[in-house]
């Protein structure tokens, strides 16, 4: 029987029909059984032009001094993302520019697991009401994101994502007019000031070396649009925001009763040079991110720094094979 004829007029005879349903089902059957897998809340709240430089400065931020000597953001601030992102998005501290009606804080659900062979994050949060802003990016309503670190990178291990948040990236503090800087890590910058550290690059090959001994930070996203399949996105940051050509993760998911739910996945090791190999017995260092309302750059909501093992050990979310 020619397959492809029946393919391009649209008719199927009927045992071919049900051969296809039946491949279709098989193709929208959940990689997890996540009834089976206990989830964790993790607060995400609005940083406004709050930078890794910021950070570190005790004339700017009251815990500087005990953040140089050691202490993670997590440990001085656990339980308060709230109370931090309400207060940055009324405009009364580290935003200039406030969003009227942009939720101080938005609440998401992880669950992670693997099958053997990939890992799987889940993320499920209501959508926030919609705010009084432009549509900063018109292509997409939301963009969910999530970044790992195998402990290569200390800023990620400290503070999660914020270690790639500079004072002069793209609408913050001290971003130059019409800068396109994107996130980035201070190693790649042979001086970095309270400024930011700008366009002082260190040597491509000292970048290269950087990049060969896992001197980096891995991010997945999914860019979502309600009644669409979830656009996968991936890459690392060193010297800026590189974005993979084809993605080696994969999303999946959509909106339901107001809610997202989207899992994002992709091999445990193997996944290509710029992803970092998953193996049980290492901790890692995983952020997470929502760009919700069309927002883009910083006006998102982050998480602080969290611990991710595989099958077993002391960290946040332990993926266990399901």
């Amino acid at each position: 029987m020619n397959m492809s004829r029946h393919v391009l007029t649209g008719k199927m005879p009927g045992q071919w029909a049900v051969f296809a349903f039946l491949c279709a089902a098989s193709a929208a059957a959940p990689a997890v059984d996540w009834n089976g897998v206990e989830g964790r809340q993790v607060m995400l709240f609005f940083p406004g032009q709050a930078s890794w430089e910021w950070a570190l400065t005790q004339a700017d931020h009251s815990g500087a001094k005990k953040f140089r000597e050691g202490k993670n953001c997590r440990e001085c601030h656990a339980e308060e993302e709230k109370d931090i992102g309400d207060k940055i998005a009324s405009g009364k501290k580290l935003e200039p520019n406030p969003v009227a009606g942009k939720p101080g804080s938005v609440s998401v659900n992880v669950k992670t697991a693997h099958d053997g062979e990939r890992l799987y994050v889940r993320l499920q949060w209501q959508e926030p009401a919609r705010s009084q802003g432009a549509k900063m990016d018109p292509d997409f309503e939301s963009k969910i994101t999530m970044m790992l670190d195998d402990g290569s990178v200390s800023e990620a291990v400290r503070s999660g994502c914020w270690g790639a948040c500079h004072d002069d990236a793209v609408g913050m503090a001290s971003a130059a007019a019409g800068s396109e800087l994107t996130k980035y890590l201070a190693r790649s910058r042979t001086k970095v000031a309270r400024s930011g550290g700008g366009e002082n690059y260190k040597p491509a090959a000292e970048l290269d070396q950087l990049l060969q001994q896992g001197v980096f930070m891995e991010f997945w996203q999914a860019k979502l649009n309600k009644g669409a399949a979830p656009l996968a996105v991936d890459g690392y940051i060193l010297d800026q925001r590189h974005k993979n050509e084809t993605p080696a993760i994969q999303a999946e998911g959509g909106m339901e009763g107001g809610a997202w739910t989207v899992t994002l996945s992709r091999k445990l090791s193997g996944a290509g040079p710029r992803h970092k190999d998953i193996v049980p017995g290492k901790t890692y260092s995983v952020g997470f991110a929502l760009h919700s309302d069309h927002a883009e750059h910083r006006f998102h909501h982050i998480s602080f720094e969290h611990t991710l093992a595989v099958d077993q050990g002391k960290a946040d979310f332990v993926a266990v094979k399901k």
